[in-house]
């Protein structure tokens, strides 16, 4: 009887090679000295949202390497810390959409509700996590209709594995990173040395050389946009680093985490000249350009048209779903 013989795809025994053997210490980049093909920026920036997130799970080391294999400009992430002080890389306040948190026994208990933004929120929290026990969780996708064989096979990273990625690339690869939930943080999470969420972000990239102003020789060498929903932590880190930041604008229905405004408050064109003096552009979801009803395309909206004139950039955000 001829043994049977089981076929992987290369593509998936590299992907295993990459998320699991790759050394991603120490930093920064055994690889800093060496010429790299420079970021393009005479077209738009192609901006890996949480990686290719598409293929596989969110925020992953193995979603951001293929991000930068499909030739991804920027690598996107949201930081978060855990109950430790650690600064990882995940979307949600909770657990609970994409890890597996809620099969883990021993963690049964944990299960809290919490204010997040003006609502209550019930489930298992980052905060409530060091980072040795976030690491045993495992990653799955948000979506159903995503391809799920990649489920349960890689682990939250922080934000300095991120960054290693990054600067390890054979090409120049910027960085996106999002400070998430910076009041719910706050809350939360104390570090010893009584700095703030912010604090601790900022120092993480000026530690690997992260600084410069948008198209200096600094910034073209490691590309960087810092992003926030919260208007104050911006104002905040201005004060810390000199790298390009982008406001970050929800919904039309929702208002600001930290100072409470309105949509409409914070794209008047008082305000655009305001937070222009913090920032180089606003990263709006998609539908406040261009809105949707009933399946259809509306009219754009003149957002686009009023930051230019306040000399901002703009990044739509999740333009990929």
């Amino acid at each position: 009887m001829r043994p049977s013989i089981c076929f992987v795809p290369p593509f998936l025994l590299l992907l295993l090679h990459l998320a699991f053997a790759r050394p991603l210490f120490p930093l920064p980049s055994k690889t800093k000295n060496e010429e790299k093909r420079p970021l393009q920026t005479f077209r738009p920036y192609n901006i890996a949202h949480r990686g290719s997130n598409g293929e596989i799970p969110e925020e992953t080391a193995a979603a951001y390497l293929r991000a930068i294999e499909e030739g991804a400009d920027f690598i996107e992430t949201d930081i978060l810390a855990s109950k430790d002080g650690a600064l990882i890389c995940f979307h949600d306040v909770t657990l609970d959409e994409t890890t597996d948190v809620a099969k883990r026994k021993e963690f049964a208990n944990r299960r809290r509700t919490y204010e997040v933004e003006w609502f209550n929120v019930t489930g298992w929290f980052v905060v409530d996590f060091t980072l040795e026990e976030l690491k045993t969780l495992k990653v799955k996708q948000r979506y159903s209709f995503r391809d799920q064989q990649y489920n349960g096979m890689f682990t939250i990273i922080t934000f300095e594995e991120f960054i290693s990625i990054a600067l390890d690339a054979d090409r120049t690869v910027g960085i996106y990173p999002e400070m998430k939930d910076p009041v719910f943080i706050n809350k939360h999470v104390k570090w010893a040395d009584g700095k703030k969420f912010e604090d601790k972000f900022v120092d993480t990239l000026l530690k690997y050389g992260y600084k410069g102003q948008y198209m200096s020789e600094n910034w073209m060498k490691q590309p960087l946009f810092i992003q926030s929903f919260a208007p104050t932590s911006i104002v905040h880190v201005s004060k810390l680093i000199d790298s390009p930041k982008v406001f970050l604008i929800d919904d039309i229905t929702v208002r600001t985490q930290d100072t409470n405004q309105s949509y409409w408050e914070i794209t008047s064109d008082d305000y655009l000249a305001y937070i222009g003096k913090y920032v180089v552009g606003l990263g709006p979801w998609k539908d406040t350009i261009v809105p949707a009803a009933r399946n259809y395309l509306m009219p754009p909206s003149d957002l686009v048209a009023r930051a230019h004139a306040h000399n901002l950039q703009v990044h739509p955000i999740h333009v990929q779903e």
